[in-house]
């Protein structure tokens, strides 16, 4: 089955990766918005429109799932691309703020998202309903995605990262798909962390929903 993977620039390259390897049965067809890349510190009436835009190749090509490989698209368009595209089956990301609140040993948790993740209605949503009991961090991570898109990922400084976790964190949660590039440089920095990235969720989905069409 053709799936479809957006993303505003290269995250979606790092869950297509996984995606194949978890589910070599599938062709996966990317395709993203590097003109505008990066979306974290864009407008929602915006984002709607860009995404509303980069997907048309993937709905040209009959892909009848599409993930959306971005949590800022996410949080900001996919009920209205469910609207506009009834026929697709989307599927987004979020942070994974239940993730971290069922494995965190010290109730503290690290997430590393963009601003417009942050302050989605969304996320406030996950923080209340999942990480009342959790410490959460938020470090800033403006200009890391950026920074990835141009190949610059060593320039990133985890200093942010670094006090968070000698404050008792245990539990980083990647809520940007560009920062899975960042996933091994992270556990070498912080062996025995637990690091948190959506590639197997998206998958359980994927399947889930390939056999709900083929049945």
């Amino acid at each position: 089955m053709k799936i479809g993977i957006f993303d505003s620039g290269r995250g979606g390259e790092f869950i297509a990766e996984g995606l194949r390897n978890l589910l070599p049965e599938h062709e996966f067809i990317v395709v993203n918005d590097r003109e505008h890349v990066p979306y974290g510190s864009r407008e929602d009436s915006e984002i709607i429109e860009l995404t509303t835009k980069a997907i048309q190749p993937l709905l040209e090509a009959r892909c009848p799932i599409v993930v959306i490989a971005c949590n800022t698209a996410t949080m900001a368009a996919i009920t209205t691309l469910r609207e506009l595209f009834p026929r697709v089956k989307f599927i987004g990301i979020e942070p994974m703020v239940k993730s971290a609140a069922e494995i965190s040993a010290t109730h503290h948790a690290t997430v590393l998202a963009t601003p417009l993740t942050l302050k989605s209605n969304r996320y406030q949503h996950l923080l209340r309903e999942y990480g009342s009991e959790l410490t959460i961090d938020q470090p800033n991570t403006a200009g890391w995605a950026a920074a990835i898109e141009h190949d610059k990922a060593n320039t990133i400084s985890f200093d942010e990262v670094t006090a968070s976790v000698a404050s008792g964190s245990d539990t980083l949660i990647l809520a940007c798909t560009h920062y899975i590039t960042l996933k091994n440089r992270l556990q070498t920095r912080f062996p025995g962390i637990n690091i948190l990235e959506p590639t197997e969720a998206i998958a359980r989905q994927v399947t889930r929903l390939a056999l709900e069409l083929e049945a």
